[in-house]
């Protein structure tokens, strides 16, 4: 059977993401499972086709985008392939195509097509049947993504900031390299010594790797590869944004469902007393699971969306006053629990200068989906915005900030965003992980001078935050969008010695082209 394919008028959707560039490509496949995966990357090999890996597509880093050749597109692997259990801990395998919010709800039903499954994994489900309900705890915005997608760019969302992001969730990873050889990675059983790296890959070669000398940033991060003396070896998998192998089976691990889950919405009239409160309630050790920040335009994006749009009727009403507001989320043990962290933010918010009868907690499913709705309307009514521009300009596209910072350096990033989008006169709507000083800053522009304005905005604060020790990606990984970015980040030696990593893998530079590495050519917008 022929799995390799010509493309045609009818796949054009595959050549965009959700960063809503436009690449080319020749051809594209669907494969089913790991040989599947192996016979592809073999036969393109020999031509050294260059190849984008591809799962639903959700990234804001142009990372699917296709630069040329063909596309591996893994929707159709999207099997769970089974389960294991120790120790009362439990661990699913689930194929890249997988998709997060089918994962979530099959978890939490505890239904599984199990008839695949080896004894092993029907005993362990067995366990799992009685043992207390599980999560997988990663939750980016977008639910729709593919666990291989989460997997490229380590994604993160709103509780990583108790449980972490992607990374420390994943116990296992199989894939295909350029040459169609395959590796296996568990977690736990092999190790660099210092900066150098043996992997052998299941026909029995060796690849001896010699790991980047950049220090990484003492922040969230998904800026190129994860490099550190001594470190895993299934870490530089992760995050790698699709250039080393050709993910096609992934282990999670999974923990228990807290007892109990509130949702705390804080407004306040000013950004500063939201720092300020932001900065009291991390010194909250447990049962803070996330705190989410939404400034001034993004609530007034929301009242606009409320006021003209019915599929916002059900948002709550949000009077002038609420400047700001900041969401926080309690996993706690029991109520008592929950009621003594209530009170410690309220007194917090008191002494960040807030009011807090100005605060909402959901303590109900049905008001903490309301909350949910609130926290996911921001990016989709923002989207939206963009989508009415995008009409008049078509080559307009959302311009959106993934940086983080050192605690230290938050709040002088504050007053440069404030600063310099006052100076530079763009609309624009910031929300999310305030507890990670990763705050994504949106600028909306209204036509192509704006658009310009904004981009070189967006690159002046990688500049920023690269002097400060920061990421110029936190979470959506680097893609093709920010890899000049990288380079800033790092500089160009370091830039050099990611390459000569990657060439150990791929040393016809098939795999991911674009992405991390600037090409020489440039994406369609």
């Amino acid at each position: 059977m022929d799995l390799i394919r010509k493309l045609v008028s009818a796949d054009e959707e595959y050549l965009r993401d959700e960063s809503k560039k436009v690449g080319f490509a020749e051809t594209i496949s669907f494969p089913e499972n790991h040989e599947q995966v192996r016979e592809i990357m073999a036969q393109l090999y020999k031509d050294g086709t260059s190849v984008t890996v591809q799962g639903s597509r959700t990234g804001l880093a142009s990372a699917a985008v296709p630069f040329g050749g063909h596309i591996l597109n893994t929707s159709r692997m999207d099997k769970v392939l089974g389960m294991r259990e120790k120790d009362g801990h439990f661990y699913i395998t689930v194929q890249p195509g997988v998709i997060l919010q089918k994962l979530n709800k099959a978890i939490a039903a505890r239904a599984f097509d199990t008839s695949a499954w080896d004894e092993a994994s029907q005993a362990a489900f067995e366990a799992f049947g009685k043992a207390p309900v599980q999560m997988f705890t990663p939750d980016p915005t977008e639910s729709t993504a593919a666990i291989g997608g989460m997997v490229a760019c380590n994604a993160s969302g709103a509780k990583s900031y108790h449980y972490g992001a992607t990374r420390g969730h994943i116990q296992a990873l199989r894939g295909v390299l350029a040459n169609g050889e395959s590796i296996c990675i568990k977690r736990g059983e092999i190790f660099a010594k210092g900066l150098d790296l043996a992997l052998t890959t299941e026909e029995g070669n060796t690849i001896n790797v010699k790991l980047p000398t950049y220090k990484m940033p003492n922040c969230k991060n998904a800026s190129g590869y994860y490099c550190a003396p001594d470190m895993d070896a299934i870490d530089l998998m992760i995050g790698s944004d699709g250039t080393l192998a050709v993910l096609t089976e992934i282990e999670i691990s999974l923990l228990p469902v807290p007892a109990l889950s509130w949702g705390v919405s804080t407004f306040f009239e000013a950004e500063s007393q939201a720092a300020k409160y932001t900065k009291l309630a991390k010194q909250i050790a447990n049962g803070i699971v996330a705190i989410e920040y939404f400034d001034a335009c993004a609530l007034d994006i929301l009242r606009k969306q409320k006021a003209e749009n019915t599929a916002f009727a059900g948002l709550p009403f949000l009077p002038e006053s609420y400047g700001c507001a900041v969401y926080t989320e309690l996993h706690c043990d029991n109520e008592d629990q929950a009621y003594e962290l209530l009170e410690s933010l309220s007194k917090y918010c008191t002494q960040a200068g807030g009011n807090p009868e100005m605060t909402w907690v959901a303590t109900s499913d049905s008001d903490r989906d309301m909350l949910h709705f609130f926290r996911h309307a921001v990016p989709e009514s923002v989207n939206m915005q963009v989508e009415r521009t995008k009409r008049t300009y078509p080559e307009v596209t959302k311009v959106g900030g993934d940086l983080a910072v050192p605690d230290e350096y938050f709040e002088e990033l504050l007053k440069i965003y404030d600063t310099t989008l006052e100076e530079e006169g763009l609309l624009h709507a910031a929300w999310g992980h305030i507890g990670d000083n990763h705050i994504h800053v949106n600028i909306l522009p209204r036509d192509m001078d704006e658009y310009s304005r904004g981009k070189a905005l967006l690159a002046k604060w990688a500049g920023e935050v690269s002097r400060m020790g920061g990421a110029v990606s936190a979470e959506h990984g680097v893609g093709k969008l920010k890899a000049p970015f990288l380079e800033v980040m790092y500089g160009k030696e370091h830039i050099s010695e990611m390459a000569a990593l990657k060439a150990v893998f791929d040393p016809k530079c098939m795999l991911g082209r674009g992405n991390l590495f600037a090409p020489q050519e440039e994406v369609k917008a």
